[in-house]
């Protein structure tokens, strides 16, 4: 079972290729717009959310099979960042959405430093993501106490979080070299990318509801000409593969569920698909990307106050893979050889924030 649609919905993730690496996190949308516990009808002119997100790997997969990689030579990525969300309410159910990301990144290894059982080294970055403003309609006219509604969502990822950050790699304890950090740490991907969004409800009475989310990203530039050499020089392979320049690939993300709401309290539970293709909606495909996905059920938990809710989803992963990827069906041309490189995939995602109406 590799991909699930449920009731309407789909979601996103990215990819790499020079050395190992992880599918990025840094494009999962924010959490605001599907809080959907309510209806579509709001007596408030402004939202505000402030959502604090969790990402962390450490297991390496070639393809659906876990590689066992020795606990001393696992690359080890930490992604934490806190994402402020603002929206305003519009009449005949329009709104708009001003999204800004704030993250600090850390990959750990031993590989992309000494060599396989070495001293193990840490990368870093720290600053602002790719900004996102989207504009919402809401299909139905949105009236209280509604039983079901669909939103629309149409937007602009802005290329703002720096996709050429770099850090040192040391080559033993006392040389180093100083390089781009793995595209699974960047701030950004370095494309103006074109945002759609579906997200629904429905009520079926006042203790359950359904919900259901889509998230598309498509990023029509091909590559952002940011190498990931680690400082070495490529091979000639891997100029001939094309897996030297970062790629910019698309995203998706779907959620479905229920919830069940117990006056000020509700629980959650759904599904959840978040994955990079191997190959994009519009443009290239070719360049250092980690395509695959992450499907996960999600629980999820929110108190609700008159004009706050509290928010908490912790996805717990039944299914992962990686994908082979362009560069490495161009490997198997050239070589004869069937190629496809193993990277990481999510081990613990968290999410919590709060919702703010004035």
């Amino acid at each position: 079972m590799k991909k699930l649609i449920i009731i309407f919905i789909l979601f996103c993730l990215g990819h790499q290729s020079y050395s190992q690496g992880c599918i990025p996190a840094r494009s999962i949308n924010g959490f605001g717009q599907y809080n959907l516990t309510d209806n579509s009808f709001s007596t408030t002119n402004w939202q505000l959310n402030l959502t604090n997100r969790y990402f962390e790997s450490f297991r390496d997969f070639k393809e659906g099979v876990d590689q066992n990689t020795p606990v001393q030579d696992q690359f080890v990525n930490q992604v934490y960042t806190f994402d402020i969300s603002l929206n305003k309410i519009l009449a005949k159910g329009w709104s708009l959405n001003l999204d800004l990301p704030i993250t600090a990144n850390t990959r750990t290894s031993s590989i992309e430093h000494g060599g396989p059982g070495t001293t193990r080294h840490s990368t870093r970055s720290f600053g602002i993501g790719d900004i996102r403003f989207i504009a919402y309609k809401w299909l139905l006219p949105p009236v209280f106490n509604q039983k079901w509604n669909i939103q629309v969502g149409l937007g602009i990822k802005f290329p703002t979080g720096d996709y050429k950050v770099q850090d040192y790699f040391y080559r033993n304890d006392t040389t180093k070299v100083l390089s781009g950090v793995n595209p699974g740490i960047q701030l950004g991907d370095g494309g103006t990318g074109i945002i759609t969004e579906i997200n629904t409800y429905y009520i079926l009475n006042q203790t359950i509801s359904f919900y259901g989310n889509f998230y598309y990203l498509l990023n029509p530039a091909e590559q952002n000409g940011m190498p990931f050499t680690t400082g070495k020089t490529p091979s000639t392979l891997q100029v001939k593969m094309g897996s030297v320049e970062t790629s910019i690939p698309d995203f998706y993300s779907v959620r479905a569920g229920a919830f069940i709401n117990l006056r000020n309290v509700s629980f959650s539970l759904g599904i959840r698909d978040d994955g990079s293709p191997v190959y994009d909606l519009v443009g290239g495909s070719n360049g250092d990307r980690r395509a695959g996905y992450n499907l996960s059920i999600e629980p999820g938990f929110l108190y609700k106050m008159k004009n706050m809710t509290f928010y908490i989803y912790l996805p717990i992963i039944i299914d992962r893979k990686i994908n082979q990827n362009v560069p490495d069906k161009l490997a198997t041309q050239i070589t004869g050889v069937y190629t496809s490189r193993p990277g990481g995939t999510a081990n613990v995602v968290m999410m919590a924030g709060v919702s703010f109406k004035f």
